[in-house]
């Protein structure tokens, strides 16, 4: 079914929910619930809205129940966090090829999807400032990396400033000095038309410098398969076949694992006399043990370590 022009504003979270129909159906499934909420909020009155928002709704409910033993769908906590994981390695493999100065249409989609992927977890909750931060800064840059090469000009490479677009409304981002910024999807002709080929996958840690003079946060990068990443990060699943080869071989050099330091006082931790835990608290505990797990995934054992650190400290003391 067509969408109708009232919704115009969720055909990219759409777009990209067919094409992780097959490669992950829970990213597919919070993005069609992404939309149909949003859409709802745009205009459900219509004969044709109504009509195409009920159709997403009884879509919905199918891959509900195909998809009924999945804990990324049964436990919001756990979609919460598959789904900004994967927002931030799409942001981390574009944040890279950007700072390496690898500018091609794969790099620009990521960083786009990304924020789209940001968008859509805002149903789970409202976003927090870092995801709001990462969503305008990945939006900005795809939009600035895809006009430069549009005109004929080189993208600067790496964190640069972004110039304050106030007017960017629920679905817009911010402007930038090319004259360009985009409300509900890229410019005409863009990378969203023209490249339908899979991203990268799913995974935490990016570098993000919103401001003037930034420079790339986070221990030094790592050459793994010619895609520069920190370490405790691997390499997306889809890396894109264009990227040029380096120009020297260059052999992988072993990265030392530094180990986070472990509060003394949470070794034989027992919970306090008196504590009252909410269930708000054991929600939050149980995402910081999700997300040690998922950082376990990539090898990352100081942030492991410090989420499962705030879940004791919360479960003992009630505080974070």
């Amino acid at each position: 079914m067509a969408l109708p022009p009232q919704l115009r504003a969720i055909q990219h979270h759409l777009r990209t929910a067919a094409e992780h129909e097959n490669r992950d159906p829970v990213v597919a499934y919070y993005c069609r619930l992404y939309a149909m909420q949003t859409g709802i909020k745009l205009d459900s009155k219509t004969p044709e809205c109504r009509k195409f928002l009920v159709n997403l709704m009884d879509q919905l409910e199918t891959m509900k129940k195909q998809l009924g033993d999945n804990d990324s769908i049964v436990q919001e906590v756990v979609g919460n966090a598959h789904i900004e994981n994967y927002a931030l390695k799409m942001f981390l493999y574009a944040d890279n090829e950007d700072r390496q100065g690898r500018f091609h249409k794969n790099m620009i989609k990521s960083f786009y999807s990304s924020s789209l992927l940001l968008d859509v977890l805002s149903v789970f909750g409202e976003l927090s400032e870092e995801n709001i931060q990462h969503r305008k800064y990945a939006r900005w840059k795809a939009t600035y990396i895809h006009n430069c090469l549009k005109n004929g000009e080189t993208p600067e490479a790496g964190p640069i400033a972004m110039e304050d677009d106030e007017d960017a409304g629920e679905y817009g981002a911010g402007g930038f000095s090319h004259g360009a910024s985009f409300r509900g999807g890229p410019p005409s002709g863009s990378f969203e038309e023209r490249d339908q080929s899979p991203g990268p996958g799913a995974g935490p840690g990016i570098g993000f410098a919103p401001g003037p003079g930034s420079v790339p946060s986070g221990p030094p990068n790592t050459n793994f398969n010619n895609i520069h990443i920190p370490p405790g990060a691997h390499a997306p699943a889809n890396t894109p076949a264009e990227l040029p080869p380096p120009t020297e071989p260059v052999k992988p050099v072993p990265v030392p694992r530094s180990m986070s330091s472990v509060d003394p006082a949470l070794l034989n931790a027992q919970q306090e006399g008196g504590v009252h835990l909410t269930p708000e608290d054991f929600t939050k505990a149980q995402k910081y043990c999700k997300y040690a797990g998922s950082a376990l995934q990539y090898e990352d054992v100081g942030t492991a370590v410090q989420n499962l650190q705030k879940a004791l400290k919360l479960l003992t003391t009630g505080r974070e």
